[in-house]
Parts: structure tokens; sequence; C-alpha cells
């Protein structure tokens, strides 16, 4: 089994709603560090999981709906709190969006929300 993967720092700001979680329920900013995990049984005929020009250009066309703005803002979000979890999904969906996913047999992402937290969501490809 052959991993390929690409971090990614942002910044985001965010509120959580539907609980009383303190000043977590107040508008406030955390710095993400976005890991991406690809991986595949097969590399492509120049010996790649995939293209990493084409990984850099989906996730930084993925992060301008994201960085340096309110997350709950963001229309992903509607209806939904703004958690690592939730987000790490939504941040696995847009890319499999992105990417030709025939070769791949899964996709990680590991959200970090500053440097004391993480989720990850991993969508096994059929």
């Amino acid at each position: 089994m052959y991993h390929l993967g690409l971090n990614r720092s942002f910044s985001a700001r965010h509120y959580l709603i539907g609980g009383d979680w303190g000043a977590e329920n107040h508008e406030h900013a955390h710095q993400y560090r976005l890991e991406c995990i690809l991986k595949s049984n097969i590399l492509d005929q120049h010996g790649y999981l995939i293209d990493i020009v084409e990984l850099n250009r989906a996730l930084d066309q993925i992060l301008l709906d994201y960085a340096d703005k309110t997350l709950n803002s963001c229309s992903a979000f509607k209806d939904l709190n703004p958690s690592l979890e939730n987000f790490a999904r939504i941040l696995n969906h847009a890319l499999r969006g992105q990417l030709c996913t025939d070769s791949l047999t899964s996709i990680e992402i590991i959200l970090w929300e500053d440097e004391e937290a993480w989720a990850s969501y991993t969508h096994l490809v059929q």
C-alpha cells in the first residue's frame, strides 16, 4: 500500500453552537493544520500515487473557502456545528470532489486545531 501526504496551515474563526461550552461559544480564531493522506495499491505510469501538483492545487482551491473566514458563515456549515469532526469530514468531501479517485483506496483528513486537539475523517473509496 502506498501513502502520499501533504500538510497545510491556515487560520479561521468559529464559535460553537448547540451547547454551553463557555468561551468556545464566542467567536475566536484557531490556527489549523490540515494533514491529507491518500492511499493506493497502485502507482500511475509516472510512478505517482497522484500528481502532487494536482493535490496541491486541489487543497489550495478548497482552503480558499475557509482560510481567514468565520466557519459559521460558510455554506458548508449551514445548520451545522463547526466542530473539528464536522470540519474534517467537510474537507474530505471537498477533496474527493476535486480529485480523480479511480486508483485511490482511501482519503484521510487529519485536522489539528492549534497544537492541542485533532480529529480525522477517512473515506474508503469503493
